[in-house]
């Protein structure tokens, strides 16, 4: 985004949603006609990624009932590319959003309704029709499961590495990437090109933003539930060397913020979660392991706040913004999910706060 956008998005302006849909490479509409709708984003699901979108029936001489096939709202293979526009200065600045599978859609009187999914949908609905043994590396492996339905990208900064022998997964395609993404350990995100892109597990990166409660229409809560359940303080990670011997490693939490950390008023005991892979095959591949799954933990058992605030089309989940408000100052916070309204209204945010 611009300076000047960037200004904007923090207080009142003129928005605008611009979607398209494709099938098959082909564009089928470059500008359907949105008069409501919501974009839905949780780092937690498998398929992070949901629009809904409300639709007139009829706009322009256009009937948008998607009554065969091959229309531009049917749920055939259609995907929408989605854009979020700000009015700056009488012009709109188009903000990318990203691409998403439509899944279902109807008709109900003069409105026609559009739910879409993340790209991810195509990899969790692709189960193996067979047993599948991967072999080769761990890239190649992704590449095999995921190609030709998403295109993959590899950060550089990952270690690829040779795939034990005798690996079989049955029919669960996305869990066993998952399973990959755990022992590497990466995570994967598409992202606003449609692109599969894998990286380092990290909740570390500068700010893009800071949120003070009180000024500019922004509200900092903190949640009101709390429960034990699915928190842990310690990850134990265990495989399978080339002799056969089970090897193990082990991730503590540590945090000094963090409400289940280890050694803390949670628990005078380890309170375990365990995990193992048949692609774990050295002590270090199984710590690593351990970490990259304690990270993930904590997304849903950590300390969240609720931010509600002046849609901001910059933020994406995984994003970290400094927080002001609530007993907090200046206190970097990830963004774990956000609703982002594509009709006047308020975006509504779940951080969680990480170690200063």
């Amino acid at each position: 985004m611009s300076d000047t956008a960037l200004s904007i998005v923090q207080r009142s302006f003129t928005l605008a949603v611009r979607a398209e849909s494709w099938l098959g490479g082909e564009l089928l509409a470059a500008d359907i006609p949105v008069s409501d709708g919501s974009e839905d984003r949780d780092r937690t699901l498998a398929v992070p990624e949901r629009v809904t979108l409300t639709i007139p029936r009829r706009d322009a001489g256009t009937d948008w009932a998607p009554l065969q096939p091959d229309h531009p709202l049917a749920a055939y293979g259609q995907q929408l590319h989605i854009s979020y526009g700000i009015d700056v200065g009488g012009d709109y600045e188009w903000i990318d959003r990203g691409w998403f599978l439509i899944t279902e859609s109807s008709t109900d009187g003069d409105t026609v309704s559009v739910q879409a999914e993340g790209l991810l949908t195509l990899i969790d609905e692709a189960k193996f029709s067979a047993p599948f043994q991967p072999s080769g590396t761990f890239v190649s492996t992704a590449r095999a499961l995921v190609e030709p339905a998403l295109t993959v990208e590899v950060d550089g900064l990952l270690t690829d590495r040779s795939i034990p022998v005798g690996m079989q997964w049955d029919d669960d395609r996305m869990g066993a990437l998952t399973e990959l993404l755990d022992t590497w350990p990466a995570d994967a995100r598409v992202n606003e090109d449609g692109v599969l892109r894998i990286e380092p597990v990290s909740d570390a990166g500068s700010s893009v933003l800071a949120l003070t409660d009180g000024t500019d229409g922004t509200v900092i809560r903190w949640q009101g539930a709390t429960s034990r359940d699915g928190a842990f303080n310690v990850v134990v990670a265990r495989g399978e060397d080339a002799n056969g011997n089970q090897i193990q490693g082990v991730a503590y939490d540590l945090d000094s913020i963090s409400p289940t950390r280890y050694d803390g008023p949670f628990s005078p005991l380890a309170v375990p979660y365990f995990y193992s892979s048949p692609l774990l095959t050295t002590v270090t591949q199984c710590r690593n392991a351990a970490t990259t799954t304690l990270t993930r933990l904590r997304r849903t058992t950590g300390r969240r706040l609720d931010v509600t605030m002046v849609p901001h089309p910059g933020l994406v989940t995984g994003d970290i913004v400094t927080l002001t408000g609530a007993g907090l100052t200046s206190t970097p916070c990830i963004i774990e999910s956000l609703s982002l309204p594509y009709s006047p209204g308020e975006e509504r945010l779940t951080v969680r706060t990480l170690a200063a």
